[in-house]
Order: C-alpha cells, then sequence, then structure tokens
C-alpha cells in the first residue's frame, strides 16, 4: 500500500508541477520580440508601454514585449540568420527586404500592408557640432574641408551610416554638382572619420563621451537624447539638402504563424499610427506621419529641402548594389583612404 502510494505521489507531482508552470505562463500573455534599430531605444521603451496598456484594455490580455537594438543591417543579418523576431522596425526598407528575399520569412509585398509604406515615423540626417561651432560647419562639404574630423558609423553595418553617406552625395546632387564632384566630396569627408562604429549610438559615445571628432552626423531624433544626457555642450547643423528618413516596420510571417502571435504583432504595429503613440514619436523628435502633430510640435521639426532615396538614387535596392555591396563604390572610397 505504501509502494502504491510512494508510486502514484512520483507520477502525479511532475504533472502538477507542469500544469502549474503551464498555468503561469498562460497567465502571462504572449510575448513578442521587436528587432530594431541601435538609436530607436528610448521610443520604444515608451510605446512599448504605451501599447501593453492598451492591448490590456482593448483585448483584456497581458503581453510582453522584448526588444533588440544594433545596426540596422546587422540585425537585419541576424533576423536572416534565423533570430525569431515577430516584428522588425528599422529605419530603412533595403534590411527588410533583405529578410524578406533572402530570409524568406516574410512576403516581399510588405511595404503595401500598412499607410505610408509602412513607415509611421520619419527623421532625416542632420550635423551635430561642439558648442560655438568652433570650425564653422554650415553643410555638407564642410566635413570634407581639411582639418575637421567627422564621426559617421559604418554604412556597411548601420542605417545611420548609409544614411549619412546617401545625404552628403543626394546634397551634392541637389545643389548642382556631377557625380564625380558627388563622390569627390564624400570621399573627403570619409577620409576624415577617425573611427567607424558599429552602431548610431556608439558613434554617440564616441563623439559626446569620448570627445572624438569635430562633428557627428547623425538622425535629429539624436539630437535632444544627446543634449540630454550630456548637457547643451553641442549645437545642431541643419544643412541644406539632407534625406528623409524612412522607419518602416513589417510582422515577420513565419515567426508569428509559427509561435500564434500575429494577432498581437499586427495591432503592435498598426498602433504605431494612433494618437498616442504619434505622440511619443514626436516626444521623441522622430516626425510623426500625423499632419496636426507634425504642425504641434513645429518648433522641433525645422523645414528642411528633403530628398528621397528614389529621386536621387533610384531607390534603396539600387543605391545598395552600387555603393554598399562588396566592392561597390563606398568599398573604392575606403580604399582610397588607405
Amino acid at each position: 500500500m505504501q509502494f502504491r502510494l510512494r508510486r502514484l505521489i512520483v507520477l502525479v507531482l511532475p504533472a502538477l508541477a507542469a500544469l502549474s508552470v503551464a498555468t503561469i505562463a498562460e497567465a502571462a500573455g504572449p510575448s513578442l520580440l521587436n528587432v530594431s534599430y541601435d538609436v530607436a531605444r528610448e521610443f520604444y521603451k515608451d510605446y512599448n508601454a504605451a501599447f501593453i496598456k492598451h492591448w490590456k484594455a482593448s483585448a483584456n490580455e497581458d503581453i510582453t514585449i522584448n526588444q533588440s537594438h544594433g545596426g540596422s543591417s546587422k540585425q537585419s543579418r541576424a533576423v536572416i540568420d534565423g533570430l525569431e523576431a515577430d516584428v522588425v522596425t528599422m529605419n530603412q526598407s533595403n534590411d527588410i527586404d533583405a529578410i524578406a528575399e533572402r530570409g524568406k520569412v516574410l512576403s516581399t509585398d510588405w511595404a503595401k500592408r500598412l499607410p505610408n509604406n509602412s513607415a509611421p515615423t520619419t527623421s532625416t540626417t542632420v550635423i551635430l557640432v561642439r558648442r560655438g561651432n568652433p570650425k564653422g560647419i554650415k553643410d555638407w562639404t564642410d566635413l570634407a574641408r581639411p582639418g575637421v574630423s567627422v564621426i559617421i558609423p559604418n554604412p556597411k553595418i548601420t542605417g545611420n551610416g548609409r544614411y549619412t553617406y546617401v545625404a552628403a552625395w543626394g546634397a551634392a546632387i541637389k545643389s548642382g554638382k556631377t557625380p564625380a564632384q558627388a563622390r569627390d566630396m564624400v570621399q573627403k569627408i570619409f577620409a576624415n572619420v577617425p573611427v567607424f562604429d558599429g552602431g548610431g549610438r556608439a558613434a554617440t559615445t564616441t563623439f559626446a563621451q569620448r570627445g572624438i571628432g569635430d562633428a557627428l552626423a547623425t538622425f535629429e531624433s539624436e539630437v535632444n537624447l544627446i543634449k540630454g544626457e550630456f548637457g547643451a555642450n553641442f549645437d545642431v547643423v541643419y544643412p541644406q539638402y539632407s534625406i528623409l528618413a524612412e522607419n518602416p516596420v513589417a510582422v515577420i510571417d513565419k515567426v508569428v504563424d509559427k509561435k500564434g502571435t500575429r494577432k498581437q504583432a499586427e495591432a503592435y504595429l498598426k498602433y504605431l499610427w494612433s494618437d498616442e503613440a504619434q505622440e511619443i514619436a514626436a516626444k521623441h523628435q522622430l516626425r510623426p506621419r500625423s499632419a496636426a502633430l507634425l504642425q504641434k510640435y513645429a518648433r522641433d521639426f525645422p523645414k528642411v529641402n528633403l530628398f528621397t532615396i528614389d529621386e536621387v538614387f533610384g531607390g534603396w535596392g539600387r543605391a545598395q548594389k552600387e555603393h554598399f555591396d562588396d566592392g561597390a563604390i563606398y568599398d573604392q572610397i575606403l580604399a582610397a583612404k588607405k
């Protein structure tokens, strides 16, 4: 009798423990992984809190949202290599196209699923200088001058770096320079880069904390964060022309269908267009798509002569092939630097 009782306990207790774990997991609700670019950390920290509250009120479901941040293209490759992101929130469409084409985990028409080519916010590339602008930097051409040190993250693995490259090149074209003159200017700018960091946030640390460089080329959305963390020791320079930087988002079909999180993932991205989310974006100096909010925060978003990647380069696909693929123009510029 005692043997049977002990055997029953041995059999039942693990089952009860498993049931307890399952119940806890069920109570915790589903979880999403958002794989994102380097300098979006603070925005998504606030947005995630807002969405969790919204989802609980609208769907009566608890949800956990995990974040992964890094250089945009590095993050894209991680997803291609198997990182199971429910959603990706990048700073250029080229990185999501790569996931679709090489990773085969979402449809190539992903940009048509949500408004504004699936980009709920935009930004642009600006130039941050030391307070008082001692080197007199006013435009991209000034970054090409001898004796000017400029910090730019690596364009091979970061969207931030690529945007700086195309912003400078495109600005030269828009101001009347030939492609050969644009290349010469960009080559001189990159010859003035003392170190290539692996992400926009690392480049910020190099410039603001380590004190390296006379200027930092970065997203407009980084400026207030830098000033808030490191003090009012910097001025921002808006060049005459700069690039429209769209921040696209997409659900990773293969992952959400495997996990059963499609409903939550789609809602998570759609809510980025809500008034609440757009307000959070504006407070993080990301340009909202909402015309009303863009007007409300007009003082934070000076008007700039913005051009698109399609307008000057024929799209990100063509720009990638001609400028950033192995052996393309950017690699040739680096080789000339050595």
